[in-house]
């Protein structure tokens, strides 16, 4: 019997196709200067096709929002998961993302036969798993994880926007833009600020 350490190294490009439910998986907030990262899985149901589906960031704030719901609506299943400041700061953000993808995958109702990933990396899962580079242009329920990640961790922003106002979360979403700069440079790191990250750690000093 394999171990699961092999089937780990199988996690490459596959060139076949899988029978079963397959899973697209992405995240939001690696960029960002606070918050958590976020990821979303999604199995969607190909008798319930929803119209629209695209890589979020191409998506207007209220198209986002509307296939959200959608998403959430008509998928088979779906998982949103965190990875959270403290662990970002301990394990650096590609392994908190690693972590959080996971973690959704992991939440699903139904297991998987395979999940495809945005990116060119995979987090260490029990299935079978594929890097699809622009994933979230070209699989539509990669596009959808997308839409739930970036959805979900904006929301966080404004619910976080309402207990520290002055760093405007609910304009920048947390990624260094001119404006947050300044803020930290005026009011220093918050609670919810990534240490380990340059511009947050250089007001820590």
């Amino acid at each position: 019997m394999r171990s699961r350490k092999f089937l780990r190294a199988e996690q490459v490009a596959l060139s076949w196709d899988t029978p079963g439910l397959m899973a697209g998986v992405d995240e939001a907030g690696r960029g960002p200067l606070a918050g958590p990262v976020v990821a979303a899985a999604v199995i969607l149901d190909d008798l319930n096709p929803i119209k629209g589906l695209a890589d979020s960031k191409k998506l207007t704030a209220l198209k986002r929002e509307k296939l959200y719901d959608e998403i959430r609506a008509k998928a088979l299943c779906c998982s949103i998961a965190e990875a959270s400041v403290e662990e970002i700061d301990r394990l650096n953000i590609l392994q908190a993302t690693m972590l959080a993808m996971k973690r959704a995958v992991e939440g699903l109702r139904l297991k998987p036969a395979k999940v495809l990933v945005d990116g060119n990396r995979i987090p260490a899962l029990d299935v079978l798993a594929e890097a699809i580079v622009k994933g979230d242009a070209l699989v539509p329920a990669i596009s959808a994880a997308s839409i739930l990640a970036k959805v979900h961790r904006d929301r966080w922003c404004e619910q976080f926007h309402l207990e520290y106002p002055q760093y405007g979360f609910a304009g920048h979403k947390g990624y260094g833009t001119a404006a947050h700069l300044a803020a930290l440079q005026a009011h220093g790191a918050c609670p919810q600020h990534r240490k380990s990250f340059g511009p947050v750690a250089g007001v820590l000093r």
